[in-house]
């Protein structure tokens, strides 16, 4: 059974969408069953391997979650580590947290697109003529295992 239905999963790219109108920042969001290792360092890896930190202003940012496990972590690229404070995330975990604990996986992860877009927007505005530079699909890290 698949972890997310197709409603669910268009629910999470529309947020994705409507998140990259207010900023010139990418979000992806990646989920995986399973977690080996260091959650920061097996998103990071993910990251690198779908080609975020090439976007033209190094400003991608990857959700990444291992629902089995309850692990999960958001990356940001350089060029938002250029400008953010060290804590910048805290707030999107906490509340992405509070529906995780309760269940909730995909509110979860739309409220933690819609905190990221609002603080990216801060830093990195929307820009006319934006291209989105990444696609807006869930990955599911479970088909790129083979790689």
């Amino acid at each position: 059974m698949a972890l997310f239905n197709e409603q669910e999963q268009e629910l999470i790219t529309s947020a994705i969408s409507d998140a990259e109108k207010q900023t010139s920042g990418e979000i992806r969001i990646a989920i995986d069953k399973h977690c080996k290792g260091d959650v920061f360092e097996v998103a990071t890896a993910y990251f690198k391997k779908l080609g975020m930190d090439k976007t033209s202003h190094h400003n991608g940012v990857l959700i990444y979650l291992a629902h089995i496990d309850h692990k999960f972590a958001i990356i940001g690229d350089r060029g938002i580590h250029k400008v953010v404070p060290e804590d910048f995330w805290e707030t999107t975990q906490i509340a992405m947290k509070a529906h995780f604990a309760s269940g909730n996986l995909v509110q979860g992860i739309i409220a933690g697109i819609s905190l990221v877009a609002e603080k990216l927007a801060l830093f990195f505005p929307y820009q006319t003529g934006d291209i989105n530079e990444l696609p807006n699909e869930i990955v599911f890290m479970d088909q790129y295992k083979n790689d």
